[in-house]
């Protein structure tokens, strides 16, 4: 399998991935794509192996007609199967590595337009006679990564707020997320767990101040994999329309999505339950909240 694209996207492929486990148990299943990303499948039900999209003699694929490295020659020529989700609209891609002696190539479009997200990487799978019913991505955290996770956040009350995204456009005004997060605290009882990524600094230093001085605890420079063991454990995430949100509603947190203008339909995590930008927003999240820790 080749996936590049960000952790949204990868997380919606797992459930064609996980089709392709399922159809062929016994199978050698290997993903090349960005490493701190597809390790959420390595070892983790999904692949036995994975390997770096990024090596440099990766280049030479994407070359017409190139004299490729023959490593990576033999690498690919060792498959029976090779599923590609690159963007390869001239067939670049593509005919290197069928010419490397691939005995199957299936190319599956990286954009999906009219249809969920999980459900576009699934088509592609239709060639080989297998169908995917609905299906919802799944993360599972091996024993070390729940370790971190118990380490990390004991206790099971935990509130874990994203208030970023890759994409300012896409994020609910931090003044929302604290208002949330103050009735979270104070009327429900809940510990709260910041989670940061790079793209985050901007929309956690406006959320902090607006929460203090209650205690929040930062999740900061972890690991996917370790983040996925501290999500495992949450009673609630809020976030908005991020690959992480899809990071939590794939391991099992009752999720609560907040979408704006910016944000597709085709897109919304499964399962979570999905909110609009809008005037009645902040008391429709207070709601959403109640009913996912029912």
């Amino acid at each position: 399998m080749v996936r590049g694209g960000a952790i949204g996207d990868f997380i919606c492929t797992l459930p064609a991935i996980g089709a392709l486990r399922e159809r062929f148990p016994d199978a050698h299943l290997e993903i090349l794509g960005y490493p701190h990303i597809i390790e959420l499948a390595h070892g983790r039900y999904y692949a036995n192996a994975v390997r770096s999209i990024e090596a440099r003699a990766m280049a030479g694929f994407f070359i017409p007609n190139a004299i490729v490295d023959p490593g990576l020659r033999d690498y690919f020529a060792s498959f029976h199967l090779v599923i590609s989700y690159l963007f390869d609209p001239d067939d670049v891609f593509a005919g290197n590595v069928r010419a490397c002696g691939v005995q199957q190539f299936i190319a599956g479009s990286p954009r999906p337009a009219d249809r969920p997200a999980a459900e576009h990487y699934c088509r592609p799978l239709e060639s080989l006679a297998i169908y995917v019913d609905r299906p919802c991505p799944r993360v599972y955290p091996s024993a070390a990564d729940r370790q971190f996770g118990e380490k990390f956040a004991p206790g099971s009350d935990w509130a874990a707020i994203h208030p970023g995204s890759g994409s300012e456009k896409k994020n609910w005004p931090a003044e929302k997320f604290a208002a949330l997060a103050r009735w979270l605290a104070d009327e429900q009882g809940m510990r709260l767990l910041l989670v940061q990524g790079e793209a985050d600094e901007k929309a956690a230093g406006q959320f902090l101040p607006l929460v203090a001085p209650r205690p929040v605890t930062i999740a900061r420079g972890l690991k996917l994999v370790e983040l996925a063991g501290v999500l495992e454990r949450c009673a609630l995430f809020v976030g908005n329309d991020s690959g992480i949100t899809h990071l939590a509603a794939a391991v099992g947190a009752p999720t609560l999505a907040l979408f704006g203008p910016a944000s597709l339909p085709i897109w919304e995590p499964r399962p979570a339950r999905v909110i609009r930008f809008g005037r009645d927003d902040l008391a429709a999240a207070r709601a959403a909240v109640t009913e996912l820790c029912r």
